[in-house]
């Protein structure tokens, strides 16, 4: 028998504060911020939304810090990873995040007016980059669907 693994989530929703870029001690960019994502619920009048913990590394660390701030919708596809270390009182500690290969806008131009640099598009509606986590390589940039040019 194939011995099976798959680790991959895709993740919408709503950062819940601005993402502060740091660096490593070796100069690596890293970003940790959480996502409000909506919960489905049979009863439409009971919304909940799960606070999903992400860490971004290097070009998506950077991006993310650049052109998203608290209530940006975003878009991320990564992994779950699951660290564990013991604290100063020499309590086991755990937390469960996850960390991002790539990030997508989500937001209309219209929705980020009056928005500062957060909300800046360089690539127009129609053109939305999308960054994958290789380091060795450039951004790829995919041409996404505009809402309005969709039939339903």
């Amino acid at each position: 028998m194939a011995n099976f693994n798959f680790n991959k989530v895709i993740l919408g929703g709503r950062l819940t504060a601005d993402p502060e870029l740091k660096q490593t001690p070796n100069g690596t960019s890293v970003t940790t911020f959480t996502v409000a994502v909506n919960r489905r619920s049979s009863k439409a009048e009971q919304r909940t939304a799960d606070f999903i913990n992400c860490v971004a590394w290097r070009q998506q660390a950077e991006l993310i810090s650049r052109y998203f701030h608290k209530g940006s919708c975003i878009c991320i596809v990564g992994n779950i990873q699951v660290r564990n270390w013991t604290d100063q009182n020499g309590q086991k500690r755990y937390t469960t995040e996850v960390i991002v290969d790539e990030v997508n806008f989500v937001d209309s131009a219209s929705e980020n007016k009056g928005s500062s640099e957060a909300a800046y598009n360089p690539y127009g509606n129609a053109e939305t980059p999308t960054f994958s986590s290789n380091k060795d390589e450039a951004p790829k940039f995919e041409q996404m669907v505009d809402d309005d040019d969709l039939p339903f």
